[in-house]
């Protein structure tokens, strides 16, 4: 790592003023290799913009949050790692980190052991808390506290209220105080995969956490411009397309499609199944909306038939924030049409899954090639460079 003293960076992104720059990563199981390739391409640009081949994201980067494996990722990079470093740990945790059981019990056991994953997120982070010294910028991680119903989003800005509290006579343990490993295995606790992640949250009491994703907030891009500018979050960064830019990573989006007359006679807990997953594809296409309502974005999405890409709407008479959004549909047409890209249905079936560590090499090839034909260095306005 080249990165020198990562306390004097961090205090310099959190507190200094000028534009500053958000880096927000989807969560999805292995997919998130495909994130890493779109990563990869702009540190490659940024190091060939700013002349300095050594450049980590955690140095240009204000603020780099994620929902589990975007947490696995965002913490690693904001601990100054390298995206080559990410896409090997990578690569370890296809191989090691996902074990599915001997034995898998029907429905009544998670498929994957957390143990495995859980040493490797351990042997990477270590001792690592939220108020570490090492973190180079600001760090934020989405989980789902399930026994209360509620999203956290765990951040490091020392004037959020349960950072470091001052009066604490409540006894709540200080979130500069949480190990990151512990952090991470309960932002990637998803339902059905992994077990939950039991974290103190206060003298006496555990709270029972799983994977961010199973929120509103899978692709976090709107909760992190929201901690970026909200006041009782600390960061109170000023809005501007000129002033705040954020990055939107995904891990691939696979197309929703079912048929209706099997549905029409699916078993209920087949159709409690799909209507989850259509309520997280619902909350993605809402948070990806109202991002490029606010903004005047390089990269639009048609969001559906009827509004477009809401290339003619603006929430305000000024967009409020420079807003990039890269992914990759895994859809046949989609991949042919703006990649080259053919793939059997067989293959196609099986990159639209979160859990084929087996396909390793598959995600990060389908994701260099939508990160070379869609990330421009012209996507990054001046106003943003460093000085």
């Amino acid at each position: 790592m080249t990165i020198q003293s990562p306390s004097v960076l961090r205090e310099r992104h959190l507190f200094s003023a000028g534009p500053k720059r958000v880096l927000s990563l989807d969560g999805g199981g292995i997919r998130g290799i495909i994130s890493l390739a779109f990563l990869e391409r702009i540190e490659r640009l940024l190091r060939e913009r700013t002349g300095n081949p050594e450049l980590r994201l955690a140095e240009y980067f204000d603020l780099i949050g994620g929902t589990s494996t975007g947490a696995i990722i965002a913490a690693g990079l904001a601990l100054g790692a390298s995206t080559q470093h990410m896409i090997d740990l990578y690569f370890t945790l296809s191989s090691k980190g996902f074990q599915k059981r001997r034995w898998m019990g029907g429905t009544l056991v998670p498929k994957f052991q957390a143990k495995a994953l859980a040493e490797i997120i351990r042997s990477q982070f270590g001792s690592e808390t939220l108020g570490s010294e090492n973190l180079c910028c600001g760090l934020g991680i989405v989980a789902k506290r399930l026994d209360t119903g509620s999203v956290w989003l765990f951040h490091n800005h020392p004037r959020g209220p349960y950072f470091a509290p001052e009066d604490n006579s409540s006894g709540a343990t200080p979130n500069r105080d949480l190990l990151l490993a512990n952090l991470l295995r309960a932002s990637t606790a998803a339902p059905s995969y992994f077990e939950p992640e039991l974290i103190e949250v206060a003298r006496g009491v555990r709270g029972a956490f799983v994977d961010g994703g199973v929120s509103p907030h899978n692709n976090p891009a709107l909760l992190m411009l929201m901690l970026a500018t909200l006041k009782g979050y600390g960061f109170r960064w000023p809005l501007g397309a000129d002033r705040l830019m954020v990055v939107s990573v995904g891990t691939g989006s696979p197309p929703f499609k079912r048929d209706a007359a099997k549905l029409s006679s699916a078993p209920a807990a087949l159709l409690a199944v799909e209507a989850l997953r259509s309520i997280m594809q619902d909350c993605n296409w809402l948070g990806q909306a109202l991002m490029q309502w606010m903004s005047a974005t390089q990269t639009p999405w048609p969001i559906d038939s009827e509004v477009g890409d809401l290339a003619g709407d603006r929430f305000t008479e000024k967009p409020l924030v420079h807003y990039l959004r890269y992914d990759a549909l895994l859809d046949a047409d989609w991949l042919e049409r703006r990649l080259g890209l053919r793939l059997s249905h067989e293959d196609l079936l099986a990159i639209q899954n979160i859990d084929r560590p087996d396909l390793a090499d598959r995600y990060l090839d389908v994701g260099r090639s939508a990160a070379g034909a869609f990330v421009s260095t012209d996507h990054f306005p001046a106003a943003f460079d460093l000085d």
